[in-house]
């Protein structure tokens, strides 16, 4: 099975090229490039899954560090964007790299886990609209909310579309659970007529993914994405 794991020239920084796909059955050979994502080396290993969580109860000690590293990931990435330096992130966490990666395996992980810590206010925001909002407002309001938030840290909107097409991903619970609350939305503005029957809610998350990008890239401030939302989604209501 491949297994991902910490790479020494990242002690660093980030790594700037490809990473490397090494399988244990050819010792010596080569590593190969590939172009999937720059930040992270694979392995292959012998079917041992070195990232399954422990089976015991995990220590107050351990808890505490493993809420440090939250907490310091959270703060860099929300200063750095997603890509900081994991190495900087453990210095900040007050811990060594060693417990970073032994949490968090690679920086996928990482984000996953800070992510996750978001989505009950995400579900509380889709289950307030559809409560107090008519469904085409409900639906509308959803998707400025959501491109305002994926747009929260730096490259964030790259790291989810990467992670719609990666079958496994630590991040496909999280924005699965995003794109199911988009669906819901949908579907009430459907029925009520106000949505087109031809629109998934899979092709809204994704129209949604590239504007929070946008908003990103262009330094939208709340005013100017509700605008830039509103003139992209137009299309999707009748």
């Amino acid at each position: 099975m491949t297994k991902t794991v910490r790479p020494p020239s990242e002690r660093g920084g980030l790594l700037s090229g490809a990473f490397m796909i090494y399988s244990e059955s050819k010792w010596g050979v080569a590593p190969y490039l590939s172009g999937e994502n720059p930040h992270i080396v694979k392995v292959e290993s012998m079917g041992v899954d070195l990232s399954a969580p422990p089976s015991r109860p995990m220590r107050a000690d351990a808890r505490r560090n493993r809420e440090a590293i939250l907490a310091a990931a959270r703060g860099a990435f929300a200063s750095e964007g997603v890509l900081a330096s994991l190495d900087g992130i453990a210095i900040k966490a007050g811990v060594g790299n060693a417990t970073l990666y032994r949490n968090f395996p690679t920086r996928e992980d990482l984000l996953a886990a800070v992510m996750e810590a978001d989505l009950a206010d995400a579900q509380a925001h889709a289950a307030t609209l559809l409560r107090d909002h008519p469904p085409r407002e409900a639906l509308a309001e959803w998707l400025i909310w959501l491109t305002w938030h994926l747009r929260i840290w730096h490259d964030l909107p790259q790291c989810v579309a990467e992670a719609q097409t990666a079958t496994g991903a630590s991040k496909n619970p999280a924005v699965s659970l995003l794109v199911e609350e988009t669906a819901n939305l949908v579907e009430r503005a459907r029925a009520a007529g106000m949505a087109l029957n031809a629109v998934s809610a899979n092709e809204v998350f994704e129209l949604i993914t590239a504007l929070s990008w946008a908003v990103d890239r262009f330094g939208d401030d709340e005013t100017a994405a509700r605008r830039r939302v509103e003139l992209a989604t137009v299309g999707i209501f009748t």
